[in-house]
């Protein structure tokens, strides 16, 4: 993580053979429609996906049309090669081994919390934030193993995503490809990405708002749905709705393996607490936790999607589909912890597969075919990515307004 983007937790980053070249090589023998890339003092040609067209990778206006879409395909396949040729797609499995110690870490720690100081106001809070805290960067960690994108056999990484996801936070891997293979196919499309499936306690984008406001709509006073947000989306997503979902569902579909997986965490922290706080205490505490990880999931979550278009599906390539839907937010060594590396969701949703420390890697690439293209590449301030999230919403329920109240 941090500057380099792949510094998580102390890890050095395996090298691997690349071409590399002096910068006098590079002007001797540069032709004037070669573009160059150099990262952590390497340099590539990426002439052969970036000069298709006059200028180069520089911008060149809008294309339109089928042989728009085709001319953006073929580039971005040719971007993806580039990506492959460059070991982007090698996992560094030092970092993520380590980004599972960490996690181990603070789950002693926060044993060790309450064992020592015992289960007082202060040593309880401090310790709820540590599981909190834990908690999210396990989820992040469960990400990165559900897209295959750690080990090169699928069958690895599919029994460290059970373990993580299952042992270590008490969900469901099945129920989270199932949900979140749609998203990726689909992303930010009504009826299709399950991550906009609001239930009727949220609108969003512009056209929901107002097909809601014509036809009458009023499940909740959506004009004041960026205050109440506050109140029922981050603190409950995670205790309340996400929990029972998921329990539920490994029951009904009889997913017995991931169910015992489950049961396994729960079996874990409740023999750790209840000998501190006793039965309900122990599952008061469970639950607090699961309120504190539910703000850090929520804001970071919609922080990429809910403020870009959402909307009925159009017709699109790839490429174009996936910048209308993510945006991202600029990087640091907070925000990449922060966010699992979701802070580049644009290259995560181009590349699924790609290991998160090398997303900083093929930006530029990302960012070369867009300005080719003339397609908006957002990239915003953690701060400012988190307020747009009140924006949108504020917008989109005064979308509904007006439509209701118009006769």
């Amino acid at each position: 993580m941090g500057k380099g983007g792949n510094q998580g937790e102390g890890a050095t980053e395996r090298e691997t053979p690349m071409p590399t070249f002096s910068w006098e090589e590079i002007q001797k023998h540069n032709l004037r429609t070669d573009k160059w890339l150099v990262i952590d003092r390497k340099v590539y040609n990426i002439t052969k996906w970036s000069s298709r067209h006059p200028g180069g990778h520089r911008v060149i206006g809008h294309y339109a049309g089928e042989d728009a879409t085709s001319q953006i395909t073929e580039d971005f396949q040719a971007l993806r090669k580039t990506a492959e040729d460059m070991n982007l797609f090698e996992s560094n499995h030092l970092f993520f081994l380590l980004l599972l110690a960490h996690i181990i870490v603070m789950e002693s720690i926060a044993w060790f919390t309450i064992f020592y100081f015992g289960n007082g106001w202060v040593p309880t809070v401090i310790t709820a934030f540590v599981l909190a805290t834990s908690q999210a960067q396990a989820g992040w960690l469960q990400h990165d193993y559900g897209h295959l994108s750690v080990f090169k056999k699928s069958t690895w990484n599919h029994v460290v995503h059970k373990f993580i996801i299952g042992h270590l936070k008490g969900a469901s891997a099945n129920w989270w490809n199932h949900r979140h293979f749609q998203h990726h196919a689909k992303p930010n499309i009504f009826h299709k990405d399950p991550d906009v499936n609001m239930l009727h306690v949220f609108v969003l984008g512009e056209w929901q708002p107002v097909e809601y406001g014509k036809k009458k709509l009023k499940y909740l006073p959506y004009n004041h749905q960026h205050e109440y947000f506050f109140l029922i989306g981050p603190p409950l997503l995670i205790p309340l709705y996400f929990q029972y979902q998921i329990i539920m569902t490994m029951i009904v579909r009889k997913d017995w393996v991931d169910l015992a997986w489950a049961i396994s965490y729960y079996a874990r922290f409740f023999i750790t607490y209840i000998p501190f706080y006793g039965v309900l205490g122990a599952i008061i505490f469970l639950n607090f936790i699961r309120f504190l990880e539910s703000h850090w999931f929520v804001w970071v979550t919609q922080m990429n999607h809910i403020v870009m278009e959402i909307d009925r599906e159009p017709y699109r390539d790839w490429f174009s589909s996936q910048l209308a839907a993510t945006c991202n937010v600029e990087q640091s060594f907070f925000n990449d912890w922060f966010s699992g590396h979701l802070n580049f969701q644009i290259e995560h949703h181009l590349f699924p597969t790609m290991p998160r420390h090398n997303f900083h890697k093929v930006a530029p690439l990302v960012k070369s075919l867009c300005a080719k293209y003339g397609i908006e590449y957002q990239e915003k301030p953690l701060l400012r990515a988190l307020q747009d999230i009140i924006r949108s919403l504020k917008k989109s329920g005064e979308l509904w307004l007006d439509a209701y109240l118009h006769k």
